[in-house]
């Protein structure tokens, strides 16, 4: 693996990160006067303030500076973590029932007060990333506090896993969607894998055994339940027995999971269980290799058993998956993982980058073109899958062996 070619695509990922995303959601996306931040940017960069705002966009906001300024940092990066850590107490958290609400109307007062398990996992996420960037021991102690709460009231005591979302008292309900375009199944891989990747980073700053017990379950559960044997996808909706509910694939989720499982395992540090990991990771990644990928190299939104079902190219499959090959080619030493994320950022580069109006788009059509109906940002259109691609690729390609320079993480 050539150093000055490794060094080549850190210093561009770098570059765009710090010059590009990151800037742009402080001079873009934050309404000063409110102190809060816009709730929806237009293709064209026009605020729309008209649209609900929901606590998943603050919660990634919070991960996205928080990560941003342990590993840089710059007091810019504080600031806007510390922004995002306000507005996520203020405005979202249920100081009655426990836990964060869903999303908020423009004046502020909350829109759905239901409790999706999604939006909590993303809160322990987020909130996790702040402590240990800050020291901040009110927000380890909130993620604590959540952590028990999703324990208690979120989990499935019959058959494992997590169920999607509750009403504002964590009482059940009869519409458990996520979105509009999901199934309205009692659990899904979304859901799972998220839940997953927030005690990860939980374990990471609060090594208490309750949390190593529970992702260790989880991880256990994605490997017997969600990832299928034979295909290696993983499973994206189910009924509370793990009976499917669909069979499409979500190359996206596939290529993500692959390195979260790996991270869980990492943290849950089990020689047995890293070891079946590995094969499967490993597995995942080469499938989505040999089947979700377009000419170009980029993923395609989703497929199933009788192949490519949608096949735009929206920006968090680009990014997830450019840290899953690398994270292939770390585990494997193969050149072709390696190159496939070197090909995958050559498209963002290319493609997904606004060149113009900053940050990236949110998709783009299999020829290529932009899709100038999506949002610049958003409900779901976040600085947290591209940030975190950046600061996963810099770490990674520094591991790999690129030349070292003064400003490699």
């Amino acid at each position: 693996m050539d150093p000055n070619r490794l060094a080549d695509y850190r210093d561009r990922i770098e570059a765009d990160l710090r010059e590009n995303v990151l800037p742009f959601w402080v001079k873009r996306m934050v309404n000063q006067e409110q102190q809060t931040f816009y709730a929806k940017l237009t293709h064209e960069g026009e605020v729309d303030d008209s649209q609900p705002r929901g606590s998943l966009l603050t919660s990634r906001i919070l991960w996205t500076y928080s990560a941003a300024y342990r590993v840089f940092s710059e007091p810019e990066y504080l600031r806007m973590a510390e922004l995002a850590y306000r507005d996520l107490e203020e405005r979202f958290w249920d100081a009655d029932q426990g836990g964060y609400v869903w999303s908020v109307h423009p004046d502020g007062s909350w829109k759905r007060d239901r409790k999706q398990v999604y939006g909590q996992a993303f809160a322990i996420y987020a909130l996790s990333e702040f402590h240990w960037a800050t020291g901040n021991d009110a927000a380890l102690t909130r993620a604590q506090e959540l952590f028990d709460l999703v324990e208690k009231r979120g989990s499935d005591p019959d058959h494992g896993g997590y169920l999607e979302a509750f009403a504002r008292d964590w009482s059940p309900i009869e519409d458990m969607r996520l979105s509009e375009v999901d199934q309205n199944d009692p659990k899904s891989q979304n859901t799972l894998l998220h839940v997953m990747e927030a005690y990860t980073n939980l374990l990471r700053i609060w090594p208490d055994a309750r949390v190593r017990d529970a992702l260790r379950r989880l991880v256990e559960t994605m490997l017997d339940r969600v990832v299928d044997a034979d295909t290696f996808h993983l499973g994206l909706f189910f009924a509370r027995d793990w009976s499917p509910t669909s069979d499409a694939y979500s190359y996206g989720h596939d290529i993500e999971a692959s390195w979260l499982l790996w991270e869980a395992g990492m943290a849950v540090n089990d020689p047995e269980l890293k070891h079946r990991l590995l094969s499967v990771v490993l597995k995942i990644a080469d499938v989505t290799l040999a089947e979700g990928l377009d000419a170009d190299g980029a993923v395609f939104n989703e497929g199933g058993p009788d192949g490519i079902r949608d096949d735009v190219k929206e920006w968090w499959p680009q990014a997830e998956a450019m840290v899953g090959f690398l994270n292939a080619a770390q585990l494997s030493g193969e050149e072709h993982h390696l190159d496939a994320a070197l090909k995958l950022w050559d498209f963002i580069e290319t493609k997904i980058i606004d060149p113009v109006g900053g940050e990236w788009f949110r998709g783009v059509t299999r020829q290529g073109e932009v899709i100038t109906t999506f949002e610049k940002a958003g409900f779901w259109k976040c600085p947290y899958h591209n940030s975190r691609a950046a600061l996963e690729a810099i770490s990674r390609l520094n591991a790999l062996g690129a030349t070292p320079t003064a400003a490699s993480v």
